[in-house]
């Protein structure tokens, strides 16, 4: 008889199966002006029910104030089916008197539940009023004394600043120039104006990127290459004078059949420059080919039996498209670290002056 009548309330009242408890304790009841106490709430309820807890502000009843409200701790129970939520509140008061703390509100799927109220006396602080003697007035402000432990971090803060700051400008300068962060020095021996014109253009016919997808810097280096041969062959200045200057001037010491070709080589490389013309890869190869031809036209033998050349020391100050993002993340790096320190360097300023 009594299970039926179990049955039919279980039935007839199915919220029953989500039991919610709500309880609230203090861990002190008695407590001096500005001391703390924790008030603990807690509620039991059903996984998967919508729990919504009080939100309190500054003040939990007037004269009682809130100094913190701990984040929600929650607990699993019964094979994760049932949630204990735990949630701190830290309060305190600078009045003497017997505080009513009225119960908590909580709701849950929208249902309100209470704890029950709490109390909480507050006392003044006992003072001894036969023996004055005992108390002593204010004392004067004194001056604090500074020292190397408390300029310390300004000191070292500011000498990091300069250097990283003077860094940063080296390798600005470095990346404005296009000079390496490193110069590599090499000592070789001074090579006849045709080997070297050679030897470049040899690198320039490897580099197979630069053909397909830079056609205005492999003309560049291409006509730069036979510009400094030319100086260094006929000896006059072909690196500051025009194409037609340079043909014009060929004319006068050489005959118009092996000038043609390097003339359709500087048509084509200002074509590329300055009208974006678009050449083929044949093309390419063809201007390639005729430089090299008017190099071994106009080359002339080292004589086997003459007193060579003291060596050179050339500096080689190209740097690659690698070396380039290196240096552009280095400034980076570099000016991150000076802005923190000048940061730290204003921090420091301001705490130990003001």
């Amino acid at each position: 008889m009594l299970g039926c009548v179990l049955a039919l309330l279980f039935f007839a009242f199915p919220e029953i199966k989500a039991q919610v408890t709500v309880d609230a304790t203090i861990d002190s009841l008695q407590l001096l002006i500005g001391e703390q106490a924790k008030i603990k709430l807690q509620v039991s309820m059903d996984a998967n029910q919508k729990l919504q807890l009080p939100l309190l502000r500054d003040t939990l009843v007037r004269g009682v104030e809130v100094l913190d409200v701990a984040k929600p701790d929650t607990q699993l129970l019964n094979e994760n089916k049932r949630w204990l939520i735990s949630q701190e509140y830290t309060v305190t008061s600078f009045d003497s008197a017997l505080y009513y703390l009225p119960p908590f509100e909580v709701k849950v799927n929208g249902t309100p539940y209470f704890s029950k109220a709490l109390a909480l006396k507050v006392y003044s602080i006992p003072v001894d009023t036969l023996h004055p003697d005992q108390f002593f007035g204010p004392k004067a402000i004194r001056e604090v004394p500074i020292t190397w432990d408390d300029v310390a971090p300004l000191v070292y803060s500011g000498i990091l600043m300069l250097i990283l700051g003077a860094l940063a400008v080296f390798l600005v300068i470095r990346y404005r120039d296009n000079k390496p962060i490193i110069k590599i020095i090499k000592i070789e021996p001074k090579l006849p104006p045709h080997q070297v014109a050679m030897k470049k253009i040899e690198e320039i016919k490897a580099d197979k990127q630069v053909q397909r997808d830079d056609p205005k810097l492999y003309y560049t280096e291409l006509t730069e290459a036979i510009r400094t041969y030319i100086k260094e062959r006929f000896g006059f200045n072909a690196m500051e004078m025009t194409s037609t200057e340079i043909i014009d001037r060929l004319l006068e010491e050489k005959d118009q059949r092996s000038i043609d070709d390097l003339k359709l080589l500087f048509e084509t490389a200002d074509l590329v420059k300055f009208a974006k013309h678009a050449p083929l890869m044949n093309e390419n190869d063809m201007n390639l080919v005729n430089a090299i031809d008017f190099i071994n036209q106009t080359k002339v033998e080292e004589d086997p039996n003459a007193k060579k050349e003291p060596t050179e020391i050339r500096v080689e100050e190209k740097r690659s498209k690698r070396g380039r993002i290196a240096l552009i993340c280095s400034i980076a790096v570099v000016s991150i670290g000076a802005v923190v320190c000048i940061y730290l360097v204003v921090r420091h300023i301001i705490d130990l002056f003001f």
